[in-house]
């Protein structure tokens, strides 16, 4: 019992003791703390008077956590694009700088999931198992760092794996007016690269939250999340959101491409981008240009799309292709935002009101769409098959034009038409139905053949769906060497239209008896 006081005493001895040496080593640390104050705040940007050693685009904290970035640095004030709502901010409030630049979160962990430009979880899964970051804006490789686009990325789509072909590393420009088909190519090229080994980014800038549910739902139902990331601004989003929502995404991918990945990125679309960066900038006294938009709407945008390429080997052979949207008023593609993206991308995709209207989807107007890549970025066996098409349809939609007033037609004339209509009719191709590759070169050799010239146009759509079918008696050495031949041998022509003849005989027209004849 006389102990137990000397033990306790004993501890605390040699818990002060401790106490004292912690304290005779402390060296208190002083940081410079930069705190400047609100001037003025409207709608996505606010003014700061203070910090003067913020740097150009600093990511800048305000209360209730809340971030900007700093986009006009003038010697008395500073201009902040808000990535948030201003609601909560008034005149006179603190702001505190970060000394970092804008980042998002990349890595493996965002696979599967829905997220904003700020990294935050928009599916209702929990937070993001993503441990990197990236800031948003990165320089583009260079030159030298790139590797020419030879490999081809297929879409599944007939009419642009044929005759609009796409390689990876590529920027083709899909551009229309609203509501012709533009968001359906786009998520259609993203469920055909199931199984191919291509990560996907979907960038949603400023859309409808029905139509982002419906791209997602779509995504979803056909697997295509397994390999998808998703980066959605809605339309009531802040400008500030949907201006850096593309950076964000394309940082994203660019994880993947450096990680000797191949990657596809769809912005849909870049015209309201510029319109938020044009609210942005006129909202922040920046002078105006043409059609009201800054001098600057250019490089935003080609700063951007430039980072898109393929990297050598050296450096892990990855890849970044672009899908950019643009959105057209009155099919006026010579307008200010599509000529500036139209000279910065490898060609465009041009999707037609008029075929819209008619029916016939996929509505891309062949004439006014080229891919600058061409045939270096497209398999041997399409080359082989398609080499023609394109000029025939073209000749078809003349001679067509012509016969509409009426125009007497030659015998030839006629045959150019029929065969034109059978031409189309096999480029047409539902919403989220993507082709395989040997089954689009059947149709593709069967067309090139004549084999359709006999079927009636109303059985086309069956005939097409037979041969399709027959395509899986392709013996497995013919498919293979459609991907890897440097040319289409003629026994595999020869092998393979023998299986398209069989397939569509049932669709020719039987000939008629002799005395029905006579009758």
């Amino acid at each position: 019992m006389t102990e137990a006081p000397e033990n306790l005493q004993s501890v605390f001895d040699r818990t002060f003791a401790g106490i004292d040496q912690a304290r005779e080593a402390f060296a208190p640390s002083l940081t410079p703390h930069e705190v400047g104050t609100i001037i003025s705040v409207s709608t996505g940007i606010a003014r700061l008077a203070g910090l003067p050693n913020a740097g150009f685009e600093e990511l800048l904290k305000f209360h209730g956590d809340l971030f900007g970035i700093a986009f006009n640095v003038d010697d008395d004030e500073i201009g902040v694009v808000l990535l948030g709502e201003y609601k909560e901010l008034h005149a006179g409030d603190e702001v505190e700088r970060t000394g970092r630049v804008m980042d998002v979160a990349v890595g493996e962990g965002l696979l599967g999931r829905v997220i904003d430009p700020l990294g935050r979880s928009l599916d209702g899964n929990g937070p993001l198992s993503a441990t990197a970051r990236l800031p948003i804006e990165r320089p583009s490789p260079p030159i030298m760092d790139r590797a020419p686009v030879t490999v081809p990325l297929q879409t599944g789509l007939k009419v642009i794996d044929a005759l609009i072909p796409i390689g990876h590393g590529q920027r083709e420009l899909i551009v229309g007016d609203r509501r012709t088909g533009k968001t359906a190519i786009a998520i259609d090229t993203i469920l055909n690269q199931r199984g191919r080994d291509v990560v996907c980014v979907y960038c949603a800038i400023g859309q409808r939250a029905s139509a982002v549910a419906k791209a997602i739902a779509g995504l979803r139902e056909k697997g295509a999340m397994d390999y998808t990331v998703v980066v959605v601004t809605e339309g009531n989003d802040p400008p500030g959101l949907a201006y850096i929502a593309p950076y964000a995404a394309t940082s994203i991918a660019e994880h993947f491409m450096e990680a000797a990945r191949d990657v596809l990125i769809v912005y849909d679309d870049l015209t309201h981008h510029a319109r938020a960066y044009r609210e942005l900038s006129l909202l922040l006294r920046r002078p105006p240009g043409r059609e009201a938009f800054p001098g600057d709407i250019f490089y935003i945008h080609s700063r951007l799309l430039e980072r898109s390429t393929h990297l050598r080997k050296e450096l892990g052979g990855g890849s970044l292709t672009a899908l950019p949207i643009i959105e057209t008023e009155a099919q006026n593609i010579s307008a200010y935002i599509p000529t500036n993206l139209i000279s910065i991308t490898d060609g465009q995709i041009y999707l037609s009101p008029s075929l819209f209207e008619l029916g016939v989807l996929p509505a891309v107007d062949v004439g006014k769409s080229v891919s600058r890549v061409g045939g270096k970025a497209q398999l041997a066996a399409y080359r082989a098959v398609a080499g023609d098409l394109k000029l025939a349809y073209a000749q078809f939609e003349e001679r067509e034009t012509f016969s509409r007033f009426g125009a007497r037609l030659d015998e030839e004339a006629r045959k150019i038409i029929e065969h034109g209509r059978r031409i189309r009719a096999c480029l047409e191709q539902p919403e989220f139905s993507p082709v395989s590759v040997p089954e689009q070169i059947a149709v593709l050799l069967a067309l090139t053949a004549g084999l359709f010239d006999d079927v009636p146009l109303e059985r086309m759509k069956k005939a097409e769906q037979a041969l399709r079918e027959s395509a899986a008696k392709i013996p497995p050495e013919v498919i293979k060497r459609l991907s890897t031949a440097d040319k289409l041998s003629d026994e595999d022509r020869k092998t393979m239209t023998d299986i398209a003849r069989q397939a569509l005989v049932a669709f020719h027209p039987k000939p008629k008896a002799a005395d029905e004849k006579k009758s």
